[in-house]
């Protein structure tokens, strides 16, 4: 493809070969900037629709807008609803994601959606760290189930951290809920915005007695100043994936980025073969 701008900024696509009746995979993370990307991704899919492609998938390793996926508040958007809606509409036959912001998004799709985790990379790196007294925590309530599972995989204990909200990317109050005390914590997240949470969570960590605190999420949107903040915290390390490309000014040897290409390959080779995704997390 070859992609332009036109003077006053506008996108224009050229698909540079025959995808007619061909199975197009187009794979677009939806990160910074994300209202650009979007429309970089409707415009590609309605040429890819128009070129008679075979099948279409978007591959979307980041889902912008997938905070807003209910309303909070009276007369609120619900965002993550409306860019499945123009995914579709714009040509879309099937999405492949990973690691959604909440497992509801997958029914605002009106066309197959295969759901990918990175539980397994999770998993496997907290495994190598060979931890002697490890603590599984989540950094809000809403976590439980990704914490539960990566916890019953390795079999160690959880902890949850209770957070209070005034309103948007603002943390009023965060206590811990289970036993840390004298624990490596592991705090495992989908994603990772403005920092604030999780600079909040690591003091509150070690002030209930952890004697490490490391984080691990999927995405790292690390937008704003959210680098800096988590370097000057008390986390030890922090593991991210390439989900989101990582700029050469936020990498810091604090920061170290898992590739899920191998998984996102997998997935796209078994859905061209018409055979199970779902085989991959057993």
């Amino acid at each position: 493809m070859r992609i332009t701008r036109f003077a006053d900024g506008e996108i224009d696509v050229k698909i540079g070969h025959s995808v007619r009746g061909a199975d197009v995979f187009l794979i677009q993370p939806t990160c910074q900037p994300v209202s650009e990307n979007y429309m970089e991704l409707f415009i590609i899919l309605d040429a890819l629709r128009r070129a008679s492609a075979g099948r279409i998938t978007a591959v979307l390793p980041y889902y912008g807008y997938a905070r807003k996926e209910k309303k909070t508040q009276a007369r609120d958007p619900i965002s993550a609803k409306l860019m499945a809606d123009v995914i579709t509409l714009a040509g879309a036959n099937r999405v492949i994601a990973l690691d959604l912001h909440a497992d509801a998004i997958q029914g605002f799709f009106d066309i197959p959606v295969d759901h990918l985790t990175a539980e397994k990379l999770i998993v496997e790196y907290i495994r190598k760290l060979h931890l002697p007294n490890a603590v599984i925590v989540s950094p809000d309530v809403g976590g439980a189930k990704r914490v539960g599972d990566v916890a019953r995989l390795l079999d160690l204990p959880i902890a949850f951290v209770y957070k209070r909200r005034p309103k948007d990317d603002v943390v009023s109050e965060q206590r811990v809920v289970g036993d840390v005390s004298g624990m490596d914590a592991v705090v495992v997240d989908d994603l990772i915005s403005t920092g604030g949470t999780l600079v909040g969570v690591s003091h509150a960590l070690r002030a209930e007695g952890a004697t490490s605190v490391r984080v691990l999420a999927t995405h790292g949107v690390l937008a704003g100043d959210a680098v800096q903040k988590l370097v000057d915290s008390p986390i030890e390390e922090l593991v991210i994936t390439d989900s989101i490309p990582l700029p050469p000014e936020k990498q810091h040897p604090k920061i170290k980025v898992l590739s899920v290409a191998p998984l996102l390959a997998e997935a796209i080779r078994r859905v061209h073969e018409d055979r199970s995704v779902s085989e991959l997390f057993k």
